[in-house]
């Protein structure tokens, strides 16, 4: 049996999978409230989430029943911008997990306009549910790659993270392309 996802933040999404999964990996489309990024004061409209994709808003996102498709002991990655660092603690502790580290940092090559200082970075959390799991490889922490399309992320990492736990079942939330030896739901792809 599916579980429905009733919460308006998620209408047109498709119902979760039925399955459990040890690791879950998510760039959740954080809501910027209507803000559209810019290159500087006085400077032209570079495009925001909103222009690339449908947003959703924090309570909203805490609603979606990822409890029901995760194992026991499991790992949660989870992409997060600057600005919404405390909002992807928040809301990894929500779906039942303990936050733990950053897992990656992304090194984008390129700079972007910022709030204090010019923003290059992007990072992916690392969060545990129960024992959590102990990984097959020793991975480094920093990924430098350009940046690609708008919140495009680095294959690279998906690779990591296959290097680190190559037999468990994982699943991609909010993905969108279909990937070799994983799950994925999204708008956009779905396997559910």
């Amino acid at each position: 049996m599916r579980s429905p996802i009733e919460n308006k933040g998620f209408e047109g999404f498709p119902p979760l999978p039925v399955k459990k999964y040890s690791v879950i990996y998510a760039d959740p489309p954080w809501d910027y409230k209507g803000q559209l990024q810019h290159n500087g004061f006085g400077g032209r409209d570079t495009g925001g989430a909103l222009r690339h994709y449908h947003t959703v808003k924090l309570d909203d996102l805490k609603g979606l029943s990822i409890e029901n498709i995760t194992a026991d002991n499991a790992v949660l990655f989870m992409w997060s911008s600057s600005p919404h660092l405390d909002q992807a603690i928040d809301l990894g502790q929500s779906w039942g997990f303990d936050w733990k580290t950053v897992a990656f940092v992304w090194d984008k090559v390129r700079v972007n306009p910022g709030f204090y200082t010019m923003s290059q970075c992007e990072l992916c959390l690392a969060f545990q549910k129960g024992s959590g799991l102990t990984p097959e490889a020793e991975i480094e922490q920093l990924v430098s790659k350009k940046r690609g399309k708008h919140s495009e992320k680095p294959v690279e990492v998906r690779d990591k993270i296959n290097e680190m736990f190559p037999s468990l079942d994982k699943i991609e939330l909010f993905s969108r392309v279909r990937l070799d030896n994983w799950d994925v739901w999204g708008l956009e792809v779905c396997d559910g």
